[in-house]
C-alpha cells in the first residue's frame, strides 16, 4: 500500500493557523471528523493526548508525528498533513519549533499493510531534503507527487539493502533493536537513521523493528553470537534474555532517532556495559540450547516454580505454630498459621498447575496459546487430573492455538485485527476446553490410582505422597 493511498487531499492542510501545540492537534483532528475519518473525535483526541504524555512526538528537525494511537474512534485509517511556516512550539527533542505536522489515524484492527505504510511514511521524514520539498510546495497535488517519488526511491534502496545483508558471509558488526510504544513510528524512524549512521560510518548493521505489526528483522542467535555490541534503542519490552554476556548499549527510542552516530561509537569502542539476564524475560532465536518438548516443559516449570516454592515455604511457616494449627476445630488452631495455609495452599498451590499449563501453551503459540492452555490447565487442577492433566492441557492448548493460526491464515487481511482478540481465543479456548472436558474424568480416575498405589509404601515416603497429593488437588 502506498502512503498518498492514506494521505488524501481533503485532510491536508498547507497554512495552519495554529499557533499552539493544543491548537494543532485539534485543528488536525478536526479536519479529519470532517471529512468522516473519525468516529469519536473526542475519543481520538483523547487518546492521542494519552500517547503524547508518554513522551513528545515531535521528533525534531522541524517535524511532528501527532500522537499515533491504534483507537476504535477511527473509522477509516487515514494520515492528515498540517504544515506551519512560522512554526509552532511542540515540544520538539531538538526544542526547535515544528513546521510539517503528520497525524497518523489507525484503527484497532488496521492491519499489517496499513501499519508498515504509516512506519514508512515516518522513516522518509529523516531526509532533510524531503522536508525542504515539503515546506516548498505550493499545492497538494505537489506534495503528493514529492511523497510518491519519495517513496519509490526508499523501497529501491529497502530491496537492495536486504540483498546486500544477505550477501554478508561474516554477518553485521553490531546488531539494534528499536521499539515504542505504538510501534508505528518511532520505531522505524530510530531503525533507519541507525541503519544511515551507519552505511554513512562504514559499519555494518542489522536492526530488529518491534513494531506494531510484530518483530521484524528477528536477530538470529548467531548473529548475536557474532556482533561485537547491540544497541537497544527502545520505550518498551524487549526480550533481553538472548544478549546475556554481550556488550548491549540501553537508550530510548528517541536517542536512536537523535543520536545515532553517538549510539554506534559508543558501541563499536567496547565501553557498553556487559548485560547480564536476570531470566525475566522469555529467549528468542531458532538455534542453540533445547528445543521442543523440552523447551515447552521446562518454560512452564520455571514460571511454575515461584508458586510451588513461595506457596510451599508459607506452608511450612503455618507448621510452625503446630501441625494443626491451620484446623478450626483442633486445640492448636492459629488464625495466623490459617492464613499462611489458606494463601500459601488453597491459593498458591491452587494456581500452580494452572499456570505449568498456560506456559508452556505461551512456550508454544506465543500469547494465543497461553488463554487455552491455562484454562485447561485450570479444569484439570479442580476436575483432580492433578499435574498430569496439566501437562496435557499446556501440550494441548499450544498446540491448538497453532493449528487455529494455520487454519485462519487464508481470511483475507480486513480480518486481521480481530481474529487476534476475537476469532483465536473464543476457538482456541473452546476446542481445548472441550477436549480436555472429556479427558479430565479417566485423567482423574488414572491419578487415583496413582496415589492408591502409592498409599502402601513406608512412612517416610507417605511425606512424598502427602505434598504430592496436596500440589495436584490444588489445595
Amino acid at each position: 500500500m502506498k502512503i498518498t493511498e492514506l494521505l488524501k487531499r481533503d485532510i491536508m492542510l498547507l497554512d495552519v493557523e495554529a499557533q499552539t501545540k493544543d491548537d494543532i492537534i485539534e485543528e488536525m483532528a478536526n479536519q479529519l471528523a470532517k471529512r468522516n475519518y473519525l468516529q469519536d473525535k473526542q475519543k481520538f483526541v483523547k487518546a492521542i493526548w494519552d500517547r503524547e504524555n508518554q513522551s513528545s512526538t515531535g521528533v525534531g528537525d522541524s517535524v511532528a508525528i501527532p500522537p499515533h494511537a491504534k483507537t476504535n474512534a477511527v473509522a477509516t485509517p487515514a494520515i492528515a498533513f498540517a504544515r506551519s511556516k512560522p512554526g509552532i512550539d511542540y515540544d520538539s527533542l531538538d526544542g526547535k519549533p515544528a513546521h510539517l505536522f503528520f497525524m497518523i489515524a489507525a484503527s484497532e484492527g488496521a492491519n499489517n499493510d496499513h501499519l508498515q505504510t504509516l512506519s514508512r511514511l515516518s522513516t522518509l521524514l529523516i531526509d532533510e531534503d524531503f522536508r525542504n520539498q515539503l515546506m516548498k510546495a505550493s499545492t497538494e497535488a505537489e506534495i503528493l507527487t514529492i511523497i510518491d517519488e519519495k517513496e519509490k526511491i526508499k523501497l529501491g534502496q529497502e530491496e537492495s539493502d536486504n540483498s546486500n545483508q544477505s550477501n554478508q558471509t561474516s554477518g553485521p558488526e553490531i546488531l539494534a533493536v528499536t521499539g515504542c510504544p505504538t510501534g508505528i513510528a518511532h520505531t522505524y524512524m530510530a531503525a533507519d537513521a541507525l541503519k544511515d549512521k551507519a552505511k554513512e560510518l562504514g559499519v555494518s548493521i542489522k536492526v530488529e523493528t518491534n513494531g506494531s505489526g510484530g518483530v521484524k528483522n528477528r536477530l538470529t542467535d548467531s548473529e548475536i553470537a557474532n556482533a561485537k555490541a547491540i544497541i537497544v534503542a527502545s520505550d518498551t519490552k524487549v526480550e533481553m534474555d538472548r544478549f546475556d554476556g554481550k556488550q548491549v548499549l540501553r537508550r530510548g527510542v528517541t536517542d536512536g532517532i537523535r543520536k545515532p552516530d553517538e549510539l554506534i561509537n559508543t558501541a563499536l569502542s567496547g565501553e557498553a556495559p556487559i548485560f547480564k539476564s536476570n531470566g525475566s524475560s522469555a529467549s528468542s532465536g531458532s538455534s542453540g540450547g533445547r528445543t521442543g518438548f523440552y523447551k515447552h516443559l521446562m518454560n512452564g516449570v520455571s514460571n511454575m516454580l515461584p508458586f510451588v516454592v513461595g506457596g510451599g515455604v508459607l506452608i511450612a511457616i503455618s507448621f510452625f505454630f503446630g501441625i494443626n494449627s491451620a484446623d478450626p476445630e483442633s486445640s492448636e488452631f492459629n488464625q495466623f498459621a490459617a492464613a499462611l495455609m489458606n494463601i500459601g495452599g488453597d491459593h498458591a498451590f491452587g494456581l500452580m498447575v494452572a499456570v505449568l499449563a498456560g506456559f508452556i501453551g505461551m512456550s508454544i503459540a506465543d500469547r494465543p496459546g497461553f488463554a487455552p492452555a491455562m484454562i485447561g490447565g485450570f479444569m484439570a487442577a479442580t476436575g483432580g487430573a492433578g499435574f498430569l492433566g496439566g501437562l496435557i492441557a499446556g501440550f494441548l492448548g499450544g498446540y491448538v492455538a497453532l493449528g487455529v493460526k494455520k487454519l485462519l491464515a487464508g481470511m483475507p487481511q480486513t480480518f486481521d485485527g480481530i481474529k487476534t482478540i476475537l476469532f483465536y481465543p473464543v476457538i482456541n479456548i473452546f476446542v481445548t476446553g472441550l477436549i480436555m472436558y472429556v479427558l479430565i474424568e479417566p485423567m482423574a480416575n488414572i491419578m487415583a490410582g496413582l496415589e492408591n498405589w502409592l498409599g502402601g509404601l513406608n512412612w517416610c515416603q507417605c511425606i512424598i505422597i502427602r505434598t504430592y497429593t496436596r500440589w495436584n488437588d490444588g489445595s
